[in-house]
């Protein structure tokens, strides 16, 4: 029986791999990763202001919100020079940011009679504006609550006229995943602000 020898060959980790590669690919990731934390970290700020900017308009102060929704703008408007649209778009905390944002924006304009339309001077995706009119309802909602406790009825129905016509404009759109669950909120406001309604105006017939 013949004996076989066997030469094993015994790789040279250094030839096998090009350091420099590796080297380029850690900067890369490095920087990656700095760029993804200023984002969110911006987008944070957007997502908080937003709600500054709410709460100060349910307050009646329109100076704070309007003074908010600028430095939002400014951020936003930063952040799409500095990374570009399509960059930014990637990370989740930028869409929760807009959105609320866009909510925000609306709210504003319907609040101080202006008209609900696009946003000037930023790129601003459809599922933002979707997302955004969507909860627009809610805050309407809320808006409806307190007026009505203050007697002021005419708002009462103004809210609800504005969501009526949001709601008819949301039905034309064929909405799903994440988009579907807001209309249906959506639509769920509709109903309340309805009833809301209705109890207001059978407690103005009464007391006349």
């Amino acid at each position: 029986m013949k004996n076989y020898k066997f030469k094993i060959k015994v790789l040279n980790i250094n030839r096998m791999l090009n350091k420099k590669f590796f080297n380029k690919l850690q900067k890369e990731h490095t920087a990656a990763m700095v760029e993804r934390r200023e984002i969110i970290g911006q987008s944070n700020d957007i997502l908080h202001d937003s709600k500054r900017a709410i709460f100060a308009m349910h307050r009646g102060d329109f100076v704070a919100a309007g003074d908010s929704l600028k430095k939002i703008e400014k951020l936003m408007s930063g952040l799409q020079k500095k990374f570009g649209v399509s960059r930014v778009e990637k990370e989740g905390a930028y869409g929760a940011g807009v959105e609320e944002y866009v909510e925000a924006k609306l709210l504003y304009l319907v609040l101080t009679d202006e008209k609900i339309d696009e946003i000037k001077g930023l790129d601003l995706s459809f599922s933002s504006y979707l997302g955004g009119l969507s909860d627009l309802t809610g805050e309407l909602v809320r808006y409806a609550v307190n007026q009505a406790a203050q007697r002021n009825f005419k708002e009462v129905e103004k809210a609800k006229n504005i969501i009526t016509d949001i709601m008819a404009q949301l039905v034309e759109f064929d909405l799903t995943s994440y988009l579907r669950t807001k209309y249906d909120q959506a639509k769920q406001n509709l109903r309340k602000i309805e009833q809301i309604n209705y109890e207001v105006a059978m407690k103005s017939t009464h007391n006349t």
